[in-house]
């Protein structure tokens, strides 16, 4: 699982059927004090998350594909959990109300 931060939406009017009615964020991977890390990724939103939250993603292929119920699909990012606050050695680092 990953810490992420939603940075925008994909829209692709052609895609693969395991996509249909699915919305499509763009994730930056983040550390817990929020320091971005890799690269960006794709992934389907089962959490109604939007632009500027904080979420937690699944980023493994088949428990994503277990998640949707499709075990054929060409996916491998979900994210399933909107962040309220991460705390890192009892301090707290995000908080979603202080934004």
């Amino acid at each position: 699982m990953i810490l992420a931060e939603v940075i925008g939406t994909v829209v692709a009017p052609v895609h693969h059927p395991s996509y249909a009615d699915q919305k499509l964020l763009l994730l930056r991977p983040l550390r817990p004090d929020g320091a971005p890390r890799g690269r960006a990724l794709v992934a389907i939103d089962r959490a109604q998350a939007g632009v500027g939250d904080r979420v937690l993603a699944v980023d493994e292929g088949s428990s994503v594909r277990d998640l949707l119920g499709e075990a054929n699909a060409p996916v491998k990012t979900a994210v399933v959990g909107v962040v309220d606050f991460v705390e890192v050695d009892r301090r707290i680092v995000y908080d979603a109300t202080a934004r």
